[in-house]
């Protein structure tokens, strides 16, 4: 199939009623099966829906290969920390080959087509929804549930689309009229040419606005995108546009009134993988019988996964990072130094320990061999975009109190900090980089922030590994993804926009 087919839909979504135990959504051509069987009902839209979950964290596979790295929206986050400086590994191999800049600049790469058609389909999936489900027979508070979740997510995978594959948001270049990505925006919408970053961004706004409006608080659980994650997006998006006011806003509505708390000493130590944790805001929750053991975003940073990835090639943290850690942060306790049998029991002598390696993501074993409830958004990172928004618009005072109150969380010896203007903004940004480490956070912040690739500076980075990738200045090319070349064949749309 042609990767045209796969991203962009021209194919329909098939309902399968009598396997409603795994709720996914299935792309089959257009004579498979009519598009009424799966919008009749809300209740049949719903199992749509959960498709759309259940795909974000599953196994990504391909025409040609199934994809053992490549655990869904889970995988791509753990990529954008390999682009970065802050986590590496001591061998070349898989994430580490990709941390080579090279991958994503070579347009025949299945990294690209991965990352592409992983966020296309869920953006297909979505849009089929919003388009039907006010036709199905069901409740109008269902629909509008079920409405603003769709738009939430639509948005969600636009906003990863147009940072990837786009050049950064400039606020003080307005309009943005650099290339972004193509804009899909109803099921029927194929071979499209790329609309302008400023074009993309205004959607996703309205995207999670109207999703905001819908005011979905009912939502299943935590895997459901309600209102509370929709507000996290949005303050996710302000920042990036240097929106402070509004990054401002949302981040600090979800604070007061989310209910979300942050974790105590023993919860932060307890793996990262129990979305019932009142600071998780959002999170896949693979279940024992949708367990994938090697493929699973566990299964690639968990210290503990009886994976060959994991036992070989411990995670580790910028050690220069490590050192900017205080020895009463509960955060230095994520990673260890100098590892031995004592300091740090691994479940079999087959595993390795490597300096500084990770133990902050840690295997379920309660519920499966490599499970474990994908963060994809807590209230930390409320907290540290407030204090950044405070301290980028020159409030120095809130951003001070800001970050207290979120870093004598982590630390009972914390002071208020005496920081002003930059100086404050580049402490908030290293309590950034400690606290979501292995979150898919810091190639895409190096990026907004205009910032270079530096891994000259950090002690413990192998070179050889990423093939001497160790310097990228600023504004370089190499910051945008190449499209597929399949896709750039496919939609003749795209011809003369592939990026530079």
């Amino acid at each position: 199939m042609r990767i045209k087919e796969t991203i962009l839909f021209t194919g329909i979504l098939a309902l399968s009623l009598a396997s409603c135990k795994k709720d996914y959504l299935v792309t089959n051509p257009t004579d498979a099966v009519a598009n009424t069987a799966v919008f009749s009902t809300t209740q049949n839209v719903d199992v749509a829906l959960n498709g759309i979950y259940r795909f974000m964290f599953e196994r990504t596979t391909t025409v040609t290969t199934n994809q053992q790295n490549k655990p869904g929206v889970g995988g791509i986050m753990l990529l954008q920390d390999f682009l970065g400086d802050d986590i590496h590994i001591s061998t070349s191999n898989w994430f580490a080959g990709e941390a080579s800049w090279v991958p994503h600049r070579t347009d025949t790469h299945i990294m690209l087509t991965y990352t592409y058609r992983t966020f296309y389909q869920i953006i297909g999936n979505a849009n089929a929804i919003i388009d039907n489900v006010d036709a199905a027979t069901g409740t109008d508070a269902d629909k509008n549930r079920i409405k603003a979740e769709a738009l939430t997510l639509r948005a969600y995978a636009h906003f990863w689309l147009v940072q990837l594959y786009g050049k950064r948001y400039d606020a003080n270049a307005k309009p943005n009229t650099q290339l972004g990505v193509p804009l899909m925006l109803a099921y029927t919408d194929t071979n499209k040419p790329r609309s302008t970053v400023e074009e993309v961004y205004a959607a996703v706004i309205k995207d999670l606005d109207a999703a905001i409006a819908l005011n979905a608080t009912t939502v299943y659980n935590k895997t459901h995108a309600g209102i509370w994650i929709a507000k996290g997006i949005r303050a996710r998006v302000a920042l990036v546009m240097q929106d402070y006011p509004n990054a401002i806003k949302f981040a600090k509505d979800i604070i007061d009134n989310g209910g979300f708390t942050l974790m105590t000493t023993d919860e932060y130590l307890s793996g990262f993988n129990n979305m019932g944790l009142k600071e998780y805001i959002w999170a896949s929750h693979p279940t024992v019988d949708q367990d994938d053991t090697f493929g699973s975003f566990y299964g690639q940073i968990a210290f503990n996964a009886n994976t060959s990835y994991m036992r070989g090639n411990p995670k580790r943290i910028n050690s220069a990072l490590y050192s900017l850690i205080p020895a009463t942060d509960v955060r230095k306790k994520l990673w260890e130094p100098a590892p031995t049998t004592a300091n740090f029991p691994l479940p079999a002598t087959t595993f390795s320990r490597q300096p500084y390696m990770s133990r902050k993501f840690s295997v379920n074993l309660t519920s499966g061999a490599s499970l474990g409830d994908v963060p994809l958004m807590r209230a930390a990172e409320m907290y540290l975009i407030l204090a950044e928004a405070y301290a980028s618009s020159g409030d120095n005072a809130n951003a001070q109190t800001t970050l207290f109150n979120f870093v004598s969380k982590r630390d009972p010896s914390a002071v208020r900090s005496a920081n002003t203007g930059q100086a404050l903004v580049n402490e908030i940004l290293i309590n950034r980089r400690t606290e979501l480490w292995g979150e898919g956070h810091r190639w895409l912040d190096l990026k907004r922030l205009n910032l270079p690739l530096d891994r000259t500076v950090v002690p413990n980075f192998v070179s050889a590994v990423v093939a001497g990738t160790m310097l990228v200045p600023a504004g370089d090319v190499r910051w945008q993804y190449l499209i597929p070349r399949a896709e750039m064949d496919a939609n003749k749309s795209l011809a003369g926009q592939q990026n530079p």
